[in-house]
């Protein structure tokens, strides 16, 4: 009990990525504004959200919850990485405080009842639904005793009853008019700034509707597959949007199933981008962008260039072979026919990327990489992802019928396929090999424009690039190779992170010199010598345009060199390139699938990098990396909606210093 007489409940929350900023604590903020939205709640409780960064340990999220006091509720917000430990958690706390009540909540969680109170036996309720009025009503009943009748009557939950048999309640219906659901932001539910004022996060987080209406074998998403759509009003939408705007937020993601699906969202576009012309801010979007392109997404694609809106668009495709399609229940959907997609995107000049499932049923190696190959042709950057069993899906439900053999992971409770009936357990770990390497290299954008020109004027494919910096890491003496070779078997064998190899090749000086080797020693004598020229300058473009982040140890980058201004109230980092080629008219040439000119052309650009990236490069978000990414002039004004030369001053007028 708090010292104000109130009874004291505790929602956490762990984010997965261990990274200098918290990740923001969007399902704890629903469930503590709709506690606080309720009278009685809130005059009877004090309800605080704990939020803890990935990485966080066990023993210090115990000291810091318990360590002053003991509150009377402890509600989770559960994922898979989280699971684990917020069982240990629930036991401490039931050392502690006997009569504490648990409740566990999150689709890691929903309908796994049998499986999570024989794992975790402290825990009390399983929360099956939408959470926010389901924790409020087990809020209320916890205020008036507590007993079998008041837990009966609450749809959507599970429990053990007085005698020790489980019980699970009726189905909850869907909130039908979401904005029932106080705004998180808007009531200050959620902390926002530190100790300095500044947006503590690393994004904002938003939800402009929920429910989806595919059924994927894979995904649960929010527990609202194969539903319908409902959305929050207008009106919400935009006081939030203008709430983060005073905040001075950079990205916004929307964590929509099908972003670009409504009408609505090309209003809420519409009122993002007047936001940010008035207050300057938000400056990019990311989000879960609709599986079928109807006319308000490219409605929406379009205003989002014409505005310097950032954003990348999602190929969500997941497979290319047809067979593995009908078995996802993904066959009729017309995101597989991108290839038109891509080529508009493309030649537009906008940032995409595409989604592969490697491991799902139906799918080979060989036609896995024959669709990577098809699809690296239009899209560079492929986040290619392990297959993982989630709990309420058709994949987790059919096992047996696919041949599924899988392993639960070394830190976290995800279901890991080792095989199914088209691929052995060997297949699948030299896969894995190759996953690594997609995954660290041209998902997250280490290597960008140089795909483009090896396949075009050397005619090398992605898949092979690749595969020869395995062979070359493995065998090489380069001793700064060996952090790499470290991580990757770890991550082969299913112990390691592959956030760590991400953060090294940004953060580690030696890192570019170690890719320019390897580029010299395996791919350049592949590449016709008419052309070894231009594409050694588009690696080298590569790596200067590459995100300001601090070396392993430091705070702060090295800025020697730099100079540090203002955009429209954004610092960024600035410096003057000098190109022996025109490396952004040949690219665009090539992208444009028109032959370029490639002789030398000595041309100079100024790029502009936004600073502050050491968390996304902490991370495994290919989203958000690519915003520190070095910008041109145009691309960085545009950004800013400022006419160009308006709003460009030094800050300091002292080069290399901030």
């Amino acid at each position: 009990m708090a010292a104000s007489g109130k009874l004291t409940v505790d929602i956490v929350q762990q984010g997965i990525w261990d990274m200098p900023l918290e990740s923001m604590p969007l399902a704890s903020g629903y469930l503590k504004a709709t506690v606080l939205a309720d009278e009685e709640l809130a005059r009877r409780f004090d309800v605080n959200i704990r939020n803890f960064r990935g990485g966080v340990t066990l023993s210090s999220m115990a000291y810091q919850l318990f360590s002053e006091r003991v509150p009377d509720v402890l509600a989770f917000s559960v994922f898979g990485w989280s699971y684990r430990a917020f069982g240990a958690l629930a036991a401490t706390f039931k050392q502690l405080n006997p009569n504490g009540w648990v409740i566990f909540g999150g689709t890691h969680v929903a309908n796994q009842a049998d499986r999570t109170f024989a794992m975790f036996p402290e825990v009390d309720v399983v929360v099956n639904g939408e959470g926010e009025l389901i924790f409020r009503d087990l809020l209320h009943a916890y205020l008036n005793g507590i007993d079998d009748d008041a837990l009966a009557a609450i749809n959507g939950i599970s429990y053990r009853e007085a005698g020790g048999a489980l019980r699970t309640t009726d189905d909850r219906e869907r909130i039908a008019n979401l904005d029932e659901i106080p705004s998180p932001f808007l009531t200050n539910a959620i902390e926002m700034t530190d100790d300095k004022g500044q947006f503590r996060y690393d994004v904002a987080l938003m939800e402009t509707n929920r429910g989806c209406p595919y059924k994927c074998a894979f995904c649960y998403w929010g527990g609202a597959v194969g539903q319908k759509v409902r959305a929050f009003s207008r009106e919400r939408l935009r006081a939030e949007l203008e709430y983060f705007a005073k905040l001075r937020v950079h990205t916004i993601v929307v964590c929509d199933a099908n972003f670009g699906l409504l009408p609505g969202d090309l209003k809420f576009v519409e009122d993002l981008i007047e936001v940010r012309d008035q207050y300057g801010f938000p400056r990019a979007l990311e989000t879960s962008w609709a599986k079928n392109k109807s006319k308000t997404f490219y409605a929406i694609v379009k205003l989002m260039k014409e505005a310097g809106m950032r954003s990348s668009f999602t190929l969500a495709l997941q497979t290319l072979d047809s067979n593995t399609l009908d078995l996802m229940n993904r066959k009729n959907m017309k995101v597989n026919e991108w290839e038109d997609l891509a080529e508009w995107l493309d030649r537009e000049g906008l940032d995409c990327y595409a989604e592969l499932i490697w491991g799902a049923p139906g799918e080979t190696v060989e036609s896995f990489m024959a669709g990577y190959d098809k699809l690296a042709r239009r899209v560079s950057r492929i986040a290619c992802y392990p297959m993982l069993l989630l709990p309420n899906t058709d994949y987790g439900d059919r096992r047996d019928v696919h041949g599924i053999i899988s392993v639960r992971g070394d830190h976290d409770d995800f279901e890991y396929v080792l095989k199914n009936r088209n691929v052995s357990f060997e297949q699948n770990q030299e896969m894995q090999r190759f996953l690594f390497w997609a995954r660290v290299i041209a998902e997250m954008a280490v290597l960008r424009s140089v795909w483009v020109g090896l396949r075009e004027l050397a005619g090398l494919r992605q898949t092979t690039v690749l595969r020869s910096l395995d062979d070359w890491v493995r065998h090489t003496d380069d001793p700064a190779a060996e952090p790499l070779r470290a991580t990757l078997e770890s991550v082969v064998v299913g112990t390691g992170e592959v956030g760590a190899a991400i953060s090294y090749l940004f953060r580690e000086p030696d890192a570019k010199r170690m890719l320019t080797r390897w580029w010299n020693e395996q791919i350049r004598p592949d590449v016709p010598e008419e052309v070894a020229p231009v594409l050694d300058e588009m690696l080298r473009y590569d790596l200067l345009t590459q995100p300001i982040a601090a070396p392993p140890g430091a705070d702060q980058p090295d800025t020697t060199g730099l100079d540090f201004v203002t955009v429209r109230d954004e610092p960024y980092y600035r410096r003057t390139i000098q190109l022996d080629y025109d490396i952004p008219e040949i690219l665009s040439k090539l992208r444009a699938e028109e032959r370029p000119d490639v002789r030398a052309r000595p041309t100079e650009l100024e790029l502009y990098y936004k600073p502050g990236c050491e968390s996304a490069v902490a991370s495994t978000n290919h989203e958000t990396i690519v915003h520190f990414m070095a910008m041109t002039t145009e691309q960085v004004l545009a950004n800013a909606a400022a006419e160009p030369g308006s709003a460009i001053g030094n800050l300091t007028g002292d080069k290399g210093s901030c």
